[in-house]
């Protein structure tokens, strides 16, 4: 596969949490989008992961997890990622988020030094995307 990204859209957070100067944002199924370069056609995976923030400020109330997540921008240096997350994804350099999640107006807004993103154990293929 030449790339993969998480699509934030109806991904499922399990957790939301602040340790300190630490935000972690826990995904028990992240659904991921596979593409080859010529290939019109993707592959549809999830996995778990964390997406993790650190030297990190919660800027509004936290919303209640689990959560569906509807979208938003995860910000790392000068990239900004729209309703999706690369993979990998480690960034040293200012950090920003604003997630919307499904059923209510709070949203994951949190500005940080660093985002890492971490996944875990295998993916798990879902389906074939045809063109």
């Amino acid at each position: 596969m030449d790339s993969s990204s998480i699509n934030l859209f109806g991904s499922e957070v399990e957790s939301i949490r602040v340790e300190g100067a630490r935000v972690s944002l826990r995904f028990s199924r992240a659904y991921i989008e596979k593409t080859m370069t010529g290939s019109r056609e993707r592959t549809r995976w999830w996995q778990s992961g964390t997406l993790i923030f650190d030297g990190a400020e919660v800027l509004e109330a936290l919303p209640e997890a689990p959560a569906v997540c509807d979208g938003g921008d995860v910000s790392e240096n000068v990239y900004t990622y729209r309703d999706m997350l690369p993979l990998p994804m480690m960034g040293k350099g200012p950090a920003h988020c604003n997630l919307r999640f499904r059923d209510t107006e709070r949203r994951l807004v949190v500005r940080a030094e660093e985002v890492s993103l971490t996944m875990d154990d295998r993916e798990h293929y879902i389906e074939h995307i045809r063109a």
